[in-house]
C-alpha cells in the first residue's frame, strides 16, 4: 500500500514538473506576456516639440544576416516593380511566366534576389512606378525568391503616369556619424504610418497626406517665398513634399540634434544593448519602434528619427512634457483586446494587437536560428 501510494506520488510530481517545464518552452505569443518584458526607458532626448526616450533591451539578437530595402535597392539585388510587370522575373524556369495586363493602385510586386532575407517595415516609401507607394505591413520575403505579392498604399494620389518601371530610393539622403550619407527610401511620418498598419484603408491614407501636405506648406509659408510654398502645394507627392528644400531645413532643425545625440549615445550604450525608441511630441506619447538588435536600430535611425521630426513639426496640439513613468507605461502595456496573426511558414509571423487606446504590431522571424521579434512598433489611438 505505502508502495502504491510512494509510486502515486511520484509520478504525480514528475508530471507537474513536466507541465512547468512544457509551459516554459512554449512560443510567447501576444496576450501571454508583454512583448516589452525586460525592457528599460532611459532618460529623455528633447528638442523642441520632439522627445525620444531611448529603449535598452536585456537581451541583443544576431541580425546581421538581413538585408535591409535601402541596402537591397542601392545594390540591385531587390526589385520593385508595378503588378502586372512580373513577365521575365520568375527564378524558376519551371513557372510559366506571367504577366497582367493591368497595374494596381494597392499592388506591387518585389523579387529579392538577394542570398540573405530582406527585412520590409511598414511606412517605408517606394518612388516611382505609376505612384510612389508606402509598404503596409512589416514583413520578411525568404533570400532568392520568386515575385512577392506585396500590399501597399499610394501616397501620390495625383499621378497614374509610369516614371519609371522599377521603384528606387528616393531623392533623400541618410546617414551621419555611424553610416555616412547615403541614399535611402524615406519613412512615412507616424501619423501616416498610422493609417496604412493600422486603418488599412487607401483613402485615409490619401487624406492624411493631403492634411500632412496643408499643414507642412502652412508651417513653411511664413519663412519660404510664395513660389516654394506654391511647390509644396501643387504637388501630389508625399516624397517630394518631403524632399522640399524648405520642409527639409525645417524638419533638420529637429532632426539632426537628435540623431547626433542619439547615434553617440547608441555608442555608449552598445554594450547595455539599445534598441529602440518611445517617442512622444508636444507631451503626447504618439509612438515607439523596437529593434532585435542595436546594429538594425542604426541601419534605421537616420530615416526614422526624420519621421518623428516631420511629425513634430506639423502637430499644434501642444501638453506638457512626456514623462519618463509615461513612456514605461506606454511600453509596458501590450496587452490587448483582440489578436490577429498571419505567418508564412518557415519565413515569419505578423501578429496585430488591438488594445485600449493603441494597436501595436510584432513581426517575429521563424527561419533557422531565429524565433525572435525582428521588429516591435506601437502606435497610440
Amino acid at each position: 500500500m505505502r508502495l502504491r501510494l510512494f509510486v502515486a506520488v511520484t509520478m504525480m510530481g514528475l508530471m507537474i514538473v513536466a507541465a512547468m517545464v512544457c509551459a516554459d518552452l512554449r512560443p510567447v505569443h501576444a496576450g501571454e506576456q508583454p512583448y516589452a518584458s525586460g525592457y528599460k526607458v532611459l532618460e529623455p532626448i528633447r528638442h523642441g516639440s520632439l522627445t525620444v526616450f531611448p529603449v535598452v533591451a536585456p537581451k541583443s539578437y544576431a541580425t546581421g544576416e538581413f538585408l535591409t530595402l535601402d541596402e537591397g535597392l542601392r545594390s540591385g539585388e531587390v526589385v520593385v516593380t508595378e503588378y502586372g510587370n512580373v513577365r521575365g522575373l520568375m527564378r524558376r524556369p519551371s513557372v510559366p511566366a506571367v504577366r497582367h495586363e493591368n497595374a494596381e493602385v494597392n499592388r506591387l510586386v518585389l523579387i529579392n534576389n538577394s542570398k540573405r532575407p530582406l527585412l520590409l517595415l511598414a511606412g517605408e516609401i517606394v518612388t516611382g512606378g505609376k505612384q510612389d507607394r508606402v509598404i503596409g505591413k512589416d514583413r520578411i520575403v525568404p533570400a532568392e525568391s520568386d515575385p512577392v505579392d506585396l500590399s501597399v498604399f499610394c501616397v501620390e494620389p495625383g499621378r497614374w503616369v509610369a516614371t519609371s518601371d522599377h521603384f528606387g530610393t528616393s531623392g533623400a539622403t541618410y546617414g551621419g556619424a555611424v553610416h555616412g550619407a547615403v541614399p535611402g527610401t524615406m519613412m512615412a511620418q507616424p501619423s501616416v504610418r498610422a493609417k496604412a498598419m493600422g486603418d488599412k484603408d487607401q483613402n485615409q491614407v490619401w487624406a492624411e497626406v493631403r492634411k500632412q501636405q496643408q499643414s507642412m506648406a502652412l508651417e513653411v509659408g511664413s519663412a519660404a517665398s510664395p513660389a516654394r510654398t506654391g511647390e509644396i502645394q501643387s504637388t501630389t507627392s508625399y516624397a517630394r513634399v518631403m524632399e522640399n528644400k524648405d520642409v527639409k531645413q525645417k524638419v533638420d532643425e529637429i532632426a539632426a540634434p537628435i540623431q547626433h545625440n542619439y547615434e553617440s549615445l547608441i555608442k555608449q550604450l552598445r554594450d547595455r544593448k539599445a534598441v529602440g525608441v518611445v517617442v512622444a511630441v508636444n507631451g503626447h506619447i504618439i509612438w515607439t519602434d523596437i529593434f532585435a538588435s542595436t546594429d538594425l536600430l542604426e541601419k534605421y535611425w537616420p530615416k526614422l528619427v526624420r519621421s518623428y521630426a516631420s511629425e513634430a513639426v506639423v502637430t499644434r496640439a501642444k501638453g506638457g512634457e512626456a514623462s519618463m513613468a509615461q513612456a514605461e507605461a506606454f511600453l509596458g502595456n501590450m496587452e490587448g483586446r483582440r489578436e490577429t496573426i498571419e505567418s508564412e511558414p518557415g519565413v515569419y509571423r505578423h501578429t496585430e494587437v488591438n488594445g485600449d487606446g493603441f494597436k501595436a504590431f510584432a513581426l517575429t522571424s521563424l527561419l533557422p536560428k531565429t524565433g525572435f521579434d525582428v521588429h516591435v512598433a506601437k502606435m497610440a489611438e
